[in-house]
């Protein structure tokens, strides 16, 4: 091969279609000419050739030429040559690529975060209806697992106490008309909540029976449960979180989306539900409280009376209550009181089934 004193450089030529490595060499004339074993592979004009990134001394393509084409120069004096013949060596440098990822990123970016504010809502809706009760079943085992973790709480075992607490539950089923397959337990966390999982299992935690101060209080709370239950709302809110966490997970690199479950029940915990969700839950403890001659104020007066004394995930946190919810429980107040949906015997049952078995 001529030397660089001749204008001519050994180089290294990728053609863009194979991944085949040709040494070449280039010489600088009217144009720049690429030549392997004395026959010109290509010539490029000096107004179409630009730098590209690379690791490697010069690293050259050409606008004219397909896009993967490339051509790497480590002789040192090539650039200084080259400099003086290509006007536009760098012209798709500098700045202008750097902006392009930051504006690409910044876009990727706000596309996932309307995607989970409005995107992933909407699809939660529509899938929830389509969602067969054996997966919803299925995934509401999944969440349990995890709940039962991140709240550290056991079953209670208190034999007279699950008796009272299974009547309060069928009583509240019973009087809202649904027709749902319900798994409801006490839990012995000392957190004063209360959830409602996908597949209809509902957990009282301790912490929340043990503040109340009459089973119209609880049942309340659980009539509650039930609508969000009926409603399929736990179902909504995982696929919702869940669909959000793998969003999240492919802007930041974790793209396995093993998170989803745990990052799903954490939310179920500790999330509002919506404003529609809430009102439809109020109406079903509306009225099956009302149906059994009950008033569903102390549903209300138990949120709002541990509302701001707690730190960490409360019921006040995933069942917000506003003084017109209160004041809407209050005016469905029944005339005619019905009897006590737990005996005196059976509420102080309940309150113990913690304690004993």
């Amino acid at each position: 091969m001529s030397s660089a004193d001749d204008g001519a450089y050994p180089a290294v030529y990728y053609d863009g279609v194979s991944s085949r490595r040709r040494q070449v060499e280039v010489r600088l004339g009217t144009q720049l000419d690429i030549i392997e074993h004395g026959s010109v592979l290509a010539s490029w004009s000096y107004a179409d050739m630009r730098r590209v990134d690379g690791s490697r001394g010069l690293r050259l393509t050409s606008a004219a030429t397909a896009t993967q084409v490339r051509l790497e120069i480590a002789d040192e004096a090539a650039p200084r040559q080259l400099t003086t013949r290509c006007a536009a060596l760098d012209q798709d440098r500098g700045g202008g690529q750097p902006l392009r990822i930051v504006g690409w990123s910044l876009a990727a970016a706000a596309s996932i975060v309307l995607m989970t504010l409005y995107g992933i809502p909407l699809v939660a809706d529509r899938l929830a209806a389509l969602v067969p009760a054996s997966a919803e079943q299925r995934l509401g085992a999944a969440v349990d697992k995890q709940v039962r973790a991140l709240m550290g709480g056991k079953s209670c075992t208190g034999a007279e106490g699950q008796r009272a607490f299974a009547k309060m539950v069928e009583a509240l089923r019973t009087a809202g008309n649904s027709a749902i397959p319900l798994e409801a337990q006490v839990l012995s966390s000392p957190v004063p909540n209360a959830v409602a999982l996908p597949g209809g299992r509902i957990y009282l935690f301790e912490g929340l029976l043990s503040r109340a101060r009459n089973s119209d209080e609880i049942a309340g709370v659980i009539a509650h449960e039930i609508g969000h239950a009926e409603h399929r709302d736990g179902l909504r809110s995982v696929i919702r979180t869940g669909g959000t966490s793998f969003l999240f997970g492919l802007l930041f690199g974790d793209i396995t989306g093993s998170g989803a479950v745990i990052f799903a029940s954490r939310m179920l915990l500790d999330a509002s539900h919506s404003r529609d969700a809430e009102t439809a839950a109020d109406d079903y403890a509306i009225r099956a409280m009302t149906r059994l001659g009950r008033s569903p104020a102390p549903l209300g007066e138990l949120l709002v009376r541990i509302s701001g004394k707690d730190g960490g995930t409360t019921i006040i946190d995933s069942h917000p209550v506003s003084s017109e919810r209160l004041e809407r429980m209050r005016r469905a107040t029944p005339t005619n009181a019905g009897p006590p949906i737990l005996t005196d015997a059976e509420w102080q049952a309940l309150r113990r089934v913690c304690a004993t078995g």
